[in-house]
């Protein structure tokens, strides 16, 4: 197969589907159409991505024996593959998510602002955890509300907590409750959650609306979550314009409506702000935050990703890459790719770049 041909033929098959239905009249229009169509303006620049090497925090035993966290934290965060596995082995932490975890110990609101797979999650799920596992004595009721823009990253975050907070405990032994209370519960499910609230409350903002207002929620739940610790937005980015403006004022009504004004809030995004130096997009995210939480949210705690080289190579050995470049390449297994000249190239070139401070 010529993937090259195959491009050609995929992009003159949508430039014809796109411009079969309409003809412009006027000549000016169709001339300027015309133009945009002959510089490529119908599809984006190819898109180039490297997987990135996080920098590592630690593992959750080497966090436990400074005092970051809760000992118990030692046995929860392992992986784990069924309800009778305690796991052989502690999770290692990237550094943002070590951050977030130190950030949160303030009490102060945060954000994270990392990458797709960079294991966002647990940067707001095990300070939580670890919260609750320090109340003394424990308080019945909710401690936190995770609140997701669709119910499927809240269906799959349910499956995450079960792993770790469900394996190796066994059902009803769990150190740590939760509950998913999007809507798709009924009957006999609805009313345990009803009945005996979890510690960790995972919803969505439509939900949370409702809980403020149906009187037999508002009576369960959100009296339940009187001094809620913790609310967190996921994905904050989607929440924009309109939406943006009642989830602000949903968080404030939250805020009022549970007798919590040191409330932490904590957001999660992707994208958030991408023009500008690492400081002026981290000024932006502090700004949106505040405004959000109705708290204040510094640059200081705005968590990007930290990334370390994933070669070893010398990139500027112009003879090595010569070599390489005649070749096809560097041969060989994963340490000799990594130690590849041309790989190192790559990687700063189209990867990472320095920023100064």
């Amino acid at each position: 197969m010529d993937i090259f041909k195959v491009h050609q033929e995929l992009i003159d098959d949508y430039k014809s589907f796109t411009t079969s239905s309409v003809v412009p009249r006027d000549p000016r229009i169709k001339q300027y159409v015309a133009d945009e169509l002959a510089e490529g303006k119908q599809w984006p620049e190819p898109w180039l991505s490297l997987n990135p090497t996080f920098a590592p925090g630690g593992s959750i035993d080497d966090l436990v024996a400074e005092g970051l966290l809760h000992p118990e934290c030692a046995k929860i965060f392992r992986p784990k593959e069924n309800l009778a596995d305690t796991g052989d082995r502690p999770i290692t932490l990237h550094r943002h998510q070590r951050e977030a975890i130190e950030t949160a110990r303030s009490g102060k609101s945060y954000v994270l602002t990392t990458g797709t797979g960079s294991g966002k999650s647990l940067a707001y799920i095990i300070p939580i955890v670890d919260r609750v596992l320090r109340q003394e004595p424990r308080q019945r009721g909710v401690k936190a509300i995770i609140v997701y823009p669709m119910n499927a990253l809240a269906n799959s975050q349910v499956g995450e907590l079960e792993k770790f907070l469900r394996f190796g405990y066994g059902e009803g032994n769990e150190p740590v409750t939760f509950a998913r209370y999007t809507g798709q519960e009924q009957g006999e499910r609805r009313e345990a959650i009803l009945r005996n609230p979890p510690d960790i409350l995972l919803t969505n903002y439509v939900m949370l609306e409702l809980m403020l207002t149906r009187p037999e929620e508002r009576r369960k739940l959100v009296d339940a979550a009187n001094g809620l610790e913790f609310l967190v937005l996921d994905e904050l980015h989607t929440y924009r314009g309109r939406q943006g403006a009642d989830v602000a004022m949903l968080v404030r009504r939250v805020r009022d409506a549970c007798q919590s004004p040191a409330m932490q809030c904590v957001g999660t995004s992707a994208t958030m702000a991408s023009a500008g130096s690492e400081a002026d997009q981290r000024r932006v995210v502090a700004d949106v935050a505040t405004g959000l939480f109705g708290a204040e949210v510094t640059p200081d705690r705005v968590i990007g990703e930290t990334l370390d080289h994933a070669t070893t190579g010398d990139p500027d050995d112009t003879l090595q890459l010569s070599r390489e470049v005649r070749a096809g390449g560097a041969d060989g297994d994963y340490q000799q790719l990594a130690d590849s000249s041309l790989a190192s190239w790559i990687e700063a070139t189209f990867g990472l770049a320095l920023e100064a401070d």
